[in-house]
């Protein structure tokens, strides 16, 4: 990945920040953003052959995903890979007043697919300027086959339908940028031990759940190893309990449905 510019956003911490370092370890430039003011501070401190720089912003703006494109060519010529991370959740309830519904979608939809597709739309020129490159989405083992119960929690039912809207996105991308070498992919993990997983719990979850969680570090190898391997077009899944792997590629038919 030496020279390869890549952006993540929501990267100054959990997952986020985990797939930066990860990206610059293997010499990739990274262009890390947030709304949290700590993004700069982030980039600064990552360490490895490649250089990062970090931007505090919101990915449901237009603006400021324009500012972000504009920052990751002017410092290392373009985009190569875009790791849509960015996302938000609160408990929702279909018996919640239909004013508080629509004001929990607008929150969690203008970050979770209307921000991805945004940037998404933003990136892909760049990259086919660079002759290819890959998306990836990070959406949740929810909307793969479950392995215990649990799964698809059911007051947050508009974090989950986010994510299952994901699937449209990285199947029809992945087909139709196929032609321009870019390469769609989402990794698909189960619970891992981030600060939005923390809140789901007030920030102190039980001791005895915690300690079986994966770590971000698990899932940013994954990433390395999805761009290294080239397949597009896959749902790749992560369970707590087993190696976080990329597996075989699937058939056509159960890429997205695992």
């Amino acid at each position: 990945m030496k020279g390869r510019s890549a952006i993540v956003t929501g990267g100054a911490r959990g997952l986020g920040r985990a797939f930066a370092e990860a990206l610059v370890r293997e010499g990739a430039n990274v262009t890390l953003c947030d709304v949290l003011d700590t993004a700069p501070a982030v980039a600064d401190a990552l360490d490895g052959p490649a250089s990062a720089q970090g931007l505090i912003l919101d990915v449901s703006k237009l603006d400021d995903l324009q500012q972000l494109v504009a920052a990751a060519g002017d410092a290392y010529g373009g985009v190569d890979i875009l790791v849509n991370n960015a996302g938000r959740w609160r408990v929702t309830d279909p018996a919640d007043p239909y004013e508080k519904a629509l004001e929990d979608w607008d929150f969690i939809m203008n970050t979770n697919l209307k921000g991805l597709l945004l940037l998404s739309r933003l990136c892909v020129p760049r990259m086919i300027d660079r002759g290819g490159g890959d998306i990836v989405n990070i959406s949740t083992y929810y909307v793969l086959p479950a392995k215990s119960p649990g799964t698809n929690n059911p007051y947050t039912d508009l974090y989950n339908a986010s994510k299952w809207a994901l699937n449209g996105f990285t199947q029809a991308w992945s087909r139709s940028l196929a032609k321009h070498n870019i390469r769609v992919n989402a990794l698909c993990m189960g619970a891992t031990d981030t600060p939005m997983l923390r809140g789901l719990f007030g920030g102190d979850p039980p001791a005895d759940f915690a300690a079986t969680w994966m770590q971000p570090e698990q899932i940013a190898q994954q990433l390395i190893d999805l761009l290294a391997d080239g397949r597009s077009g896959e749902n790749i899944g992560a369970w707590v309990g087993e190696p976080a792997i990329l597996g075989p590629r699937k058939p056509e038919h159960r890429k997205i449905t695992g």
